[in-house]
C-alpha cells in the first residue's frame, strides 16, 4: 500500500513529541515511536546526519538522500537542520526540547554537556522530559569514553566469542550490518515507554534513561555471560550451533539447495520433536529402529554422564547429514508444517522479500520516493514503490502507522521552527495529565514505575520470558504459569549450576524469569481452566506464546477474553505471527533467525553460513514486545480499553536488517557473508593474540577485535605496528588492500597479550576490544561498574547469579529481588493471597492433581 503520508491519523503516541538527536547509533528508537504515532523531530547538522553517508545507496548513487541505512530508520520523521556549534541554534534546540516529551540522543558521554544539552541542563529546562542516552558502554564507568565500533562492542558482550567456526576467528552477529547499537536503541524505545508510564500515572516527572549497548547486546549470548558465576563450563563456538561441555551441538545442516536450521535437541521440551524427526529419517531408510528409538528424553544427560559415547552422537549427526542432503529447503519447510519437526530454511534476503508468509500478512509497505529521485537524477529502480519492512506488531485498537518516505535533509526546518512560540520559548507543554501534574512531593516517588501492573505470563522458552522479565524488573507483579506435563524447554538448557542438569538449576531459566512468581498448574485438565479464568480476572496484561489457536482451543482466545474483560491487554508472541501459511510453525528463535535471513550473511565467503549464536530473534524481539505492551497500556490509560497484540518474532526482528532488505528491493542484490569486514571503514577484523581472550590460557583461541573507523585511527594503528609507511592510505586504498593489511596486523597481534594490546590501542584512540567470553566478562571493569551481574536469593540453590536490568532509570531504578522460581514455588501464595482461595478449594485442586 502507498505510504506517502501517514494514513492512520492517530497512533497510540499521537499526543507525544520526540526530539531525535541520534545518528545511526540510535535512530531506531525514534523509528519505533514514530510507528506508534509520535511526532518525531530529527535534528540534523547542516551536513546531515552521518547516517546519510552510510551505504549501500539506492541505485548505487552515493548521495545523502539515497542512503538505504538512513531510509531504513527515518521514515515518518520530520527533519530540522540546526547547527549545534552555534549558540543561536542551541537555543532553538532547547526551545524544542522544552516542549517535548522525550529526547533520544546518542552523543558520546560528555559531548551533550559541552553543548549545554546535558542531563542536568535538560532536566532543569523541562522537568517532565524523558531523556534517553544511547551509548556504547553507558553514560559513565571506566569504558564510557572508549573508542568503539559495532565489532568492538560485540566483542565485549560475549556473543561474538561464541559465534562462528571454531577453527577461525569469532564473528559478529549481523555480518556487515551493525547490530549492537540497534539492540540498545530498540530497547531504549521500550525503556522510554516505561518512564512515560511512571510520568503519566504516578509522578508527573521525567527522568534519565541510561542505555548501554554492551549490556543490551549481551542478551544475544543466551545467558552464557553467567557460566563463570555459576561454575558451569564455558560455552565455545561452533558454526551453526554451540560447543557445550565438550559436545559440539549441531543446529544447522546442508541440504540439497542450501542450508537449514534444525533443532536436534533433547529433554522434555524437545523430545516429541526429535522423535518426529527420527521417525521420518527411519521411514526413508537412513537409520535403524534402535537409532530411531533412543531415549531422547534422557539423551542429553546420557551424553554428559557417559552412558552414551560422544562418538555415537557424532554418528547420529552424520546420519542426519546424509538424510538432509536429499531434501530441498522447500521440502524441509513443508515437513516442519506437516510432521511437526523443528526445521526452517536458511533464507537469503531475496527469499525473505519473496516470503509467502509476509505477503499474506501484508507486511511490506511500498513508499513513493519519486520526488527525491527527480532531485538526484535517473534511477535503475522503481522509485515510486520502494518496498520497506512494515509494522513490527499488529494491534487491534491502535494499528501502527504506514509511514511516509524518510525526510529530505532540513525538509521541515521552516515548518517546525514556525511552530515555536518565541514569546513562551516553546510551542507546547509536555503532555502530562492534570491528575499527576504537580503531585505533592513527586520527586520522592522512586518506587518501581510499573508497581501495581499485574501480568499473567504464559510465555515459555526465551523470547516471551525475556520481555516479561523487563516488566518484572520495573515493578510489575508477574505470575508465571507452568506445567510439569510440558516442562519449559529452557529448564533443560545450560548453563546449569555446577554443570548439574537440574530443571531448577538452569541459569538461563532463572535469568529470564527473575522476579516473577511461579504457579505450577496442569493445564491439560479442564478443571484448571477455572483457575486460569480467575487469574485473567486479576490481570491487566496477559502474555502468551503458545501456538496460534491454542488459547482459543481452551476457550480463552482473544474473543472470549475480550468479551469478559474488555479492559484487559493480551499479547501473543510466536515465530511467524498468528495468521498466514506459516502461522502454525512451532519452534525456537534459531528457526526464526534462519528463515528471516539472519543466518545467511554471518560467516565466511568460502564456507557455509555460520549464523549468529543460535536463537538470535529470541534475543532481539523481546524489546519490541516490551514497547508493544507499554503502548497498549498507554492506550488503556487514555481510553480504559484493552486490545490484542499479535507480535511475530520474525517481523519485528526484520527491522534490524532493514538496510539489507532495501538493498534487495531497490538494487536487486543479496546481502552476502563477508566475515568481520565492514562496508564503510577498513581495516577491521578479529586478530589472534597469545593470551587475554575468551579461553584464558588457551593460546589457540584468544582474539582482539580491531576497527579503524577513520583515517586518524588507521594512522594510529599503523604507527603502533611500526608501519608508518602505510599511514597515509585512504579508506578506498585500505579496502583494496584489506587482505594484505590483515596479514600485517595478525603478525603483530599474534605474539602479544590481548589485554595489553587493548589498552595500548585504546590509548591511541583505536576502536579495539578483546573478544570476551564469560570469564573475562565477569571481571570486566565496566560490567562490574554497571553492576550487571547480581547475586540474588533462589528457592533451591540458595543464591544464584542473574543479569541485572540492561538499562537504568535515574529516579525509579529496577529492583531484581530473586531468581527465577522453582517449579510451583509460589503456588500456595498465589492461590491463597492473590486469588483468595480457602483451604477447601485448594484441597479440591490437589485431589484433582491440578497442582504440580
Amino acid at each position: 500500500m502507498s505510504a506517502e503520508t501517514n494514513t492512520v491519523l492517530h497512533g497510540v503516541l499521537a499526543d507525544y513529541r520526540v526530539i531525535d538527536l541520534t545518528d545511526e547509533r540510535g535512530h531506531l528508537a525514534g523509528a519505533i515511536w514514530v510507528q506508534m504515532g509520535a511526532d518525531v523531530i530529527a535534528i540534523e547538522p547542516p551536513e546531515g546526519s552521518s547516517a546519510r553517508r552510510l551505504g549501500p545507496f539506492a541505485g548505487d548513487v552515493e548521495h545523502p538522500e539515497r542512503s538505504l541505512h538512513h531510509w531504513a530508520y527515518n521514515r515518518g520523521k520530520r527533519s530540522v537542520v540546526l547547527d549545534l556549534r552555534t549558540p543561536q541554534d542551541v537555543d532553538r534546540a532547547k526551545a524544542l526540547i522544552a516542549g517535548a516529551d522525550v529526547v533520544f540522543e546518542s552523543f558520546e558521554p560528555g559531548e551533550a554537556e559541552a553543548l549545554g544539552l546535558g542531563r542536568e541542563a535538560l532536566a532543569g529546562l523541562n522537568p517532565a522530559l524523558i531523556h534517553v542516552s544511547i551509548t556504547a558502554f553507558g553514560s559513565d564507568g571506566p569504558k564510557a569514553n572508549w573508542a568503539v565500533s559495532d565489532l568492538a562492542l560485540q566483542a565485549s558482550a560475549v556473543n561474538m566469542a561464541i559465534t562462528g567456526d571454531k577453527d577461525r576467528a569469532p564473528l559478529r552477529a549481523g555480518g556487515t550490518l551493525p547490530q549492537a547499537m540497534h539492540n540498545a536503541a530498540s530497547e531504549g524505545a521500550g525503556a522510554a515507554l516505561i518512564a512515560l508510564w511512571d510520568r503519566q500515572t504516578r509522578s508527573g516527572l521525567g527522568q534519565h534513561v541510561d542505555m548501554s549497548a554492551q549490556q543490551s547486546m549481551s542478551q544475544a549470548s543466551m545467558s552464557s555471560t553467567l557460566n563463570t558465576s555459576l561454575n558451569a563450563t564455558v560455552t565455545k563456538r561452533i558454526a551453526g550451533g554451540a560447543s557445550l561441555q565438550g559436545i559440539d551441538i549441531q543446529l544447522m545442516w546442508p541440504c540439497a539447495d542450501g542450508h537449514a536450521s534444525v533443532t536436534f535437541l533433547f529433554g522434555p521440551g524437545f523430545r516429541a520433536f526429535t522423535e518426529n524427526l527420527m521417525d521420518w529419517v527411519y521411514e526413508e531408510g537412513f537409520c535403524d529402529e534402535a537409532t530411531r528409538d533412543k531415549n531422547w528424553n534422557e539423551y542429553a544427560m546420557m551424553l554428559l554422564d557417559g552412558r552414551e559415547p560422544i562418538s555415537e552422537y557424532e554418528r547420529l549427526k552424520q546420519v542426519l547429514t546424509e538424510f538432509f542432503a536429499t531434501k530441498t529447503k522447500a521440502q524441509l519447510l513443508e515437513a516442519a508444517m506437516t510432521r511437526r519437526v523443528l526445521i526452517t530454511p536458511v533464507s537469503t534476503t531475496a527469499e525473505v522479500v519473496d516470503s509467502h508468509q509476509l505477503a499474506f500478512r501484508e507486511y511490506w509497505e511500498d513508499v513513493d520516493h519519486s520526488d527525491v529521485v527527480s532531485d538526484v537524477g535517473a534511477d535503475s529502480f522503481d522509485s515510486a514503490a520502494v518496498r520497506y519492512p512494515g509494522a513490527f506488531a499488529k494491534f487491534t485498537e491502535t494499528p501502527l502507522l504506514n509511514l511516509r518516505r524518510p525526510p529530505k535533509l532540513g525538509e521541515h526546518t521552516v515548518e517546525v521552527l514556525a511552530e515555536l512560540d518565541e514569546a513562551a520559548g516553546a510551542a507546547r507543554a509536555p503532555a502530562v495529565p492534570a491528575s499527576v501534574r504537580g503531585v505533592a512531593d513527586a520527586a520522592s516517588i522512586t518506587s518501581p514505575p510499573l508497581e501495581g501492573v499485574k501480568v499473567l505470563d504464559f510465555m515459555w522458552a526465551m523470547a516471551g520470558p525475556a520481555a516479561s522479565r523487563v516488566l518484572a524488573d520495573y515493578g510489575a507483579d508477574v505470575i508465571r504459569v507452568e506445567s510439569a506435563n510440558k516442562l519449559d524447554a529452557v529448564r533443560s538448557i545450560q548453563p546449569f549450576h555446577n554443570d548439574v542438569g537440574d530443571p531448577d538449576g538452569s541459569g538461563l531459566f532463572s535469568n529470564l524469569n527473575a522476579g516473577k512468581r511461579g504457579l505450577a498448574l496442569d493445564m491439560s485438565k479442564p478443571q484448571a481452566l477455572d483457575v486460569i479464568w480467575d487469574l485473567i480476572d486479576w490481570a491487566d496484561v496477559i502474555l502468551e506464546s503458545f501456538s496460534p489457536k491454542a488459547m482459543a482451543g481452551w476457550g480463552m482466545g482473544w474473543s472470549q477474553v475480550h468479551q469478559r474483560r474488555p479492559d484487559v491487554i493480551m499479547a501473543s508472541s510466536c515465530l511467524m505471527g498468528q495468521t498466514g501459511p506459516l502461522a502454525m510453525l512451532a519452534g525456537f528463535g534459531t528457526m526464526a533467525a534462519a528463515v528471516s535471513g539472519f543466518f545467511y550473511p554471518v560467516g565466511w565467503p568460502d564456507r557455509a553460513p555460520a549464523g549468529p549464536f543460535t536463537a538470535y530473534t529470541d534475543y532481539t524481539s523481546p524489546r519490541w514486545l516490551v514497547a508493544a505492551v507499554m503502548g497498549a497500556l498507554e492506550h488503556r490509560r487514555q481510553t480504559g480499553r484493552g486490545q490484542y497484540v499479535d507480535l511475530s518474532q520474525s517481523e519485528a526482528a526484520l527491522h534490524l536488517m532493514a538496510p539489507a532488505l532495501l538493498e534487495r528491493t531497490t538494487n536487486g542484490r543479496i546481502w552476502e557473508a563477508a566475515d568481520n569486514r565492514d562496508l564503510v571503514f577498513a581495516p577491521q577484523g578479529a586478530y589472534q593474540t597469545a593470551s587475554g581472550g575468551p579461553a584464558g590460557d588457551d593460546h589457540d583461541d584468544n582474539w582482539i577485535a580491531v576497527s579503524c573507523v577513520d583515517d586518524g585511527q588507521w594512522a594510529a594503528l599503523a604507527g603502533a605496528i611500526g608501519r608508518s609507511d602505510l599511514a597515509s592510505l585512504n579508506t578506498a586504498e585500505r579496502h583494496a588492500r584489506h587482505d594484505e593489511l590483515d596479514d600485517i596486523i595478525s603478525a603483530w597481534t599474534r605474539g602479544r597479550d590481548g589485554y595489553d594490546l587493548m589498552t595500548e590501542l585504546q590509548a591511541a584512540g583505536v576502536a579495539a576490544h578483546i573478544v570476551q567470553n564469560s570469564p573475562e566478562f565477569t571481571v570486566d571493569p565496566q560490567v562490574v561498574h554497571r553492576q550487571h551481574l547480581v547475586e540474588v536469593p533462589h528457592g533451591k540453590q540458595g543464591t544464584t547469579t542473574v543479569e541485572n536490568t540492561r538499562f537504568v532509570l535515574s529516579r525509579t531504578p529496577a529492583q531484581v529481588s530473586y531468581g527465577g522460581p522453582t517449579l510451583g514455588e509460589h503456588s500456595f501464595e498465589i492461590l491463597t493471597e492473590t486469588l483468595a482461595y480457602d483451604g477447601d478449594r485448594i484441597a479440591e485442586l490437589a485431589v484433582a492433581e491440578l497442582l504440580e
